[in-house]
């Protein structure tokens, strides 16, 4: 395999500052921390709190509001993904409904709700973008699930089933068999796959920087290279000083276990980092496009269980992600994002997987981390008393949620009694996770599985899901 650009926070990031011309040495935004108390400060600097800072500052147009982030805005999971704004919720549906009856409500409903509303954050995030002029290489051409195995198919009929009895509308879903979806993209292997037309594929770099720049000039002081370490009812203790603030968010993700702090979700086991690395290959001359299809842009993905996410980018690369190495040992952080070689290579086979044949060049690898809560589901916590809101747990699925997440604090914040309010991962207990060496065994055991599955289920073209898979979702709580 050839040289290529490895790390560097990610593609899109790297892409994104070179379109903007040379960056200030010193950061773009360091300036002096607020002398004078916040109405509202949020601690990092990703989509959640970017949109939380958007949506507030349309709300009150005089507050005062200071987002701090500890690098620069993008560099954790909102400037690495794999750039789709999915209707996926983030978690557990069955979690997520015991949790709804436990409050009284009616679990099935409640489930329906969040999905109906995460429906409408992916329309709110494509009104937002055309209404505020940021071009994130934004097209909605679906998200095309592809089964591989006789097994995978079967598990796409049930995921079609389940979604349906779980709040998506009929007319954005439809299974494929085989020569329909390669008449959309020439994947060789096909057996058919499952179309969930809502998701938009986008540039993750774009609409962080955009979105940056948008809220900076409706008034939002955005301070990078400002870490905080501690949170505290009525201020922030950053490496630079204090910030005094009436309301203090924690929009960390990954990296909400390195903030000191007693605020619910906060600990250090609440959440944990998963890692999932990318590629992305060279530009593909029209010849190949013309062979492999992929003209309706959809974000693609298969349904084996280490699945993969790609995306044709606007630009005419492939770029793809899987999980690689997992785990590192007491929730390490992946830095600028360097990738091993093996998974470089893993993502690479699958490619050739998907299109024998075609000549790639890898020019760039990355990787992030995602948060992870202990039942895998997200979680928003907010209290009056102390006026702190938390939110994290998205699991790999947050470029949409990033949106809803952000409203949803706002409006507990505000004290109003919204649907948004309502939702099931309002207030989710998701347990903690088990203290070192145990989660690294557990982690990496589940991903272990799960690749024994997959390779089972190819090599013998299973017609059901291997009972290794079975037994590692159950142990994941990752069964429905």
């Amino acid at each position: 395999m050839t040289a290529y650009r490895n790390g560097e926070i990610s593609h899109w990031m790297a892409a994104s500052r070179a379109a903007d011309g040379p960056a200030d040495p010193e950061g773009r935004r360091a300036a002096d921390l607020p002398e004078g108390e916040q109405d509202l400060v949020i601690v990092g600097g990703g989509l959640t709190g970017l949109w939380a800072a958007y949506h507030a500052a349309l709300d009150r147009p005089a507050a005062k509001i200071t987002v701090l982030e500890a690098e620069e805005v993008g560099y954790g999971a909102s400037g690495r993904n794999g750039g789709w704004l999915s209707p996926l919720i983030p978690g557990n549906r069955a979690v997520y409904a015991e949790a709804a009856r436990k409050r009284g409500q009616d679990g099935a409903a409640a489930v329906a709700s969040f999905q109906r509303e995460m429906e409408g954050a992916i329309d709110d995030t494509l009104r937002v973008l055309e209404e505020e002029g940021i071009q994130a290489d934004q097209h909605r051409g679906g998200h095309l699930r592809v089964a591989t195995t006789p097994a995978a198919m079967k598990r796409l009929e049930l995921t079609h089933a389940a979604d349906l009895a779980n709040g998506y509308r009929a007319e954005d879903l439809e299974l494929l068999d085989a020569e329909a979806v390669t008449k959309r993209i020439a994947i060789r292997p096909a057996l058919g796959g499952l179309l969930t037309r809502s998701t938009v594929r986008i540039d993750p770099a774009k609409l962080i920087h955009g979105l940056a720049a948008v809220v900076e000039a409706k008034g939002v002081r955005i301070l990078e290279g400002t870490r905080a370490t501690h949170i505290a009812p009525g201020a922030v203790t950053t490496e630079r000083g204090s910030v005094r603030a009436t309301t203090v968010l924690s929009c960390l993700e990954a990296y909400s276990g390195q903030i000191d702090s007693d605020a619910r979700g906060l600990g250090k086991r609440d959440i944990i980092p998963v890692n999932s690395s990318m590629i992305v290959t060279n530009r593909l001359p029209e010849r190949v496009w013309e062979r492999i299809g992929w003209q309706g842009r959809e974000c693609l993905g298969d349904a084996a269980h280490t699945f993969v996410y790609a995306q044709r980018t606007a630009d005419d690369r492939i770029a793809i992600g899987g999980r690689g190495t997992p785990y590192a040992f007491n929730s390490g952080t992946p830095g600028q994002g360097s990738v091993d070689a093996r998974t470089v290579r893993t993502l690479s086979d699958r490619l050739q997987l998907f299109f024998p044949g075609v000549q790639f060049t890898i020019e760039h690898a990355w990787r992030g981390a995602i948060g992870v809560t202990r039942d895998w589901c997200a979680g928003i916590t907010f209290d009056p008393a102390t006026r702190i809101g938390v939110v994290r747990g998205f699991a790999g699925h947050g470029v949409t949620a990033t949106h809803l997440a952000a409203r949803t604090l706002l409006d507990r914040a505000a004290g109003r009694d919204s649907a948004l309010t309502q939702l099931p991962w309002n207030d989710h207990d998701s347990g903690r996770w088990e203290p070192e060496p145990l989660r690294w065994l557990g982690v990496h055991a589940m991903y272990r599985l799960f690749g024994v599955a997959d390779r089972w289920e190819e090599s013998r073209h299973s017609q059901n899901t291997s009972l290794i898979a079975r037994f590692g979702s159950r142990l994941a709580g990752l069964s429905e």
